[in-house]
């Protein structure tokens, strides 16, 4: 009985989803901007809940702001959350994450169908962030604040005119402009909390220094992106953006780089076969190892190890 009342409620449509805010029937089916400060009589749902579509928050304050040392170095100026189709959004555990809906200023809800015919319906996939969760919001300055203030104020707009030949093309233009932007400013993220970043990839580093080193490959096998993620209370999009923007590699990749390397010392200093190498660093088959070698070396593992004697 208590899992069936835990289970998230599901969002079939925007229709469905305003009805459980309190607010009138959407305008438009597929789209539609919820304006926070005209619509006061939102009522959160309460509990998780999964939406079907896509769902942009701008939420003036935020109450997640992480602190490194005894300083804050994330903006005050409120912030952006994403969310896609099939995320679980809130949180049983917690009240102050499941009513935060309410804080929005605005939130623009999308179903994917609106984007059919357009390059946006793949080229959105693309963008981590709408995996982040809730304690992965980008931060945004005065400035920026601004400038997502202003594509909301436009999307509200051309929601609300009168509809013609051009009305899907301009939605979606502004759209895109509005992720290119939260792309853009992440990336900026990333670098003002580069101080506290690279405290997390030292210490990613050390963790597969000591896994690789020991046993738990030959019982875990190859460590995954989601376990880094797990130790530093990341998600495997976040970390993977966080990396490439630092150090030019994705989460998969730094893991691979860290098992090439630990392969070339153990292919140089011991007598061990390729096999039992392999095994050793977490591979089921040889034969995959032997594969992830040579692409990243231009050898193979017994060339490598001829050319080095």
């Amino acid at each position: 009985m208590m899992k069936e009342e835990m289970r998230p409620h599901k969002f079939t449509s925007i229709s469905d989803a305003f009805r459980s805010f309190g607010l009138p029937e959407p305008k438009h089916p597929l789209i539609s901007l919820i304006n926070g400060g005209e619509s006061d009589a939102i009522t959160p749902p309460s509990g998780s809940h999964i939406l079907t579509f896509y769902k942009i928050s701008y939420k003036p304050k935020q109450n997640n702001k992480l602190k490194y040392g005894r300083d804050y170095y994330d903006f005050n100026e409120g912030g952006l959350l994403f969310a896609s189709p099939n995320q679980i959004i809130g949180n049983y555990d917690d009240d102050e994450n499941t009513n935060a809906v309410d804080c929005s200023l605005y939130t623009l809800l999308i179903h994917p169908d609106f984007f059919i015919g357009y390059p946006l319906s793949q080229e959105i996939k693309k963008y981590g962030f709408f995996s982040y969760s809730t304690n992965e919001t980008l931060h945004l300055s005065q400035e920026e604040k601004r400038t997502i203030i202003s594509i909301f104020k436009m999307i509200e707009i051309e929601l609300n005119g009168r509809i013609d030949d051009f009305s899907q093309d301009v939605t979606i233009s502004q759209i895109a402009l509005l992720l290119n932007f939260a792309n853009r400013y992440y990336k900026r993220q990333f670098i003002t909390r580069k101080a506290i970043n690279n405290d997390i990839i030292q210490k990613l580093e050390i963790y597969l220094d000591d896994y690789l080193s020991g046993t738990k490959p030959l019982i875990e096998g190859i460590p995954t992106v989601q376990s880094l993620g797990n130790l530093v209370g990341l998600t495997p999009s976040y970390l993977s953006d966080m990396l490439r923007s630092l150090i030019g590699r994705n989460a998969q990749q730094f893991i691979h780089d860290k098992l090439i390397d630990k392969a070339k010392e153990l292919l140089s200093t011991t007598s061990l076969s390729i096999s039992e190498i392999a095994y050793q660093l977490g591979f089921e088959y040889s034969q995959s190892f032997n594969r992830l070698f040579k692409s990243k070396t231009q050898l193979s593992p017994l060339e490598f190890r001829k050319s080095f004697n």
